[in-house]
């Protein structure tokens, strides 16, 4: 939404369940956490999902409480920071090891703008 007008940008979709937690980070990566436990990021001005992560489940806890409530990026913007529904909160950092060749991003954007 652009504020002072009030204007919706655009809708980010790919996710399957009850958002209940974003966080944008200096990268302009979004993350939107559920209620199942997925966690989606994306190119917050393309609304590209280019990757999907998945918590698990405290050991003792049952499999739907791996939702996530709360979501927020460190000052450095490179770690994730998770409050969980099995009461964890979870610390997720990137992969150093990743590469343009070992993760590639194949992705066009949307040819025609939609109106909403």
């Amino acid at each position: 939404m652009e504020v002072p007008r009030g204007q919706v940008l655009h809708n980010i979709t790919g996710h399957n369940s009850i958002i209940n937690a974003l966080a944008v980070n200096q990268d302009d990566v979004l993350v939107a956490g559920g209620d199942n436990g997925g966690i989606h990021l994306f190119d917050w001005k393309s609304g590209h999902n280019f990757q999907t992560l998945e918590t698990i489940a405290q050991p003792g806890s049952l499999e739907s409480e791996r939702g996530i409530f709360a979501a927020s990026f460190d000052l450095s913007g490179s770690r994730l920071i998770t409050g969980e529904a099995d009461k964890t909160i979870k610390i997720w950092k990137e992969d150093p090891d990743a590469t343009p060749e070992s993760h590639p991003v194949n992705w066009q954007p949307p040819r025609e703008r939609k109106r909403y």
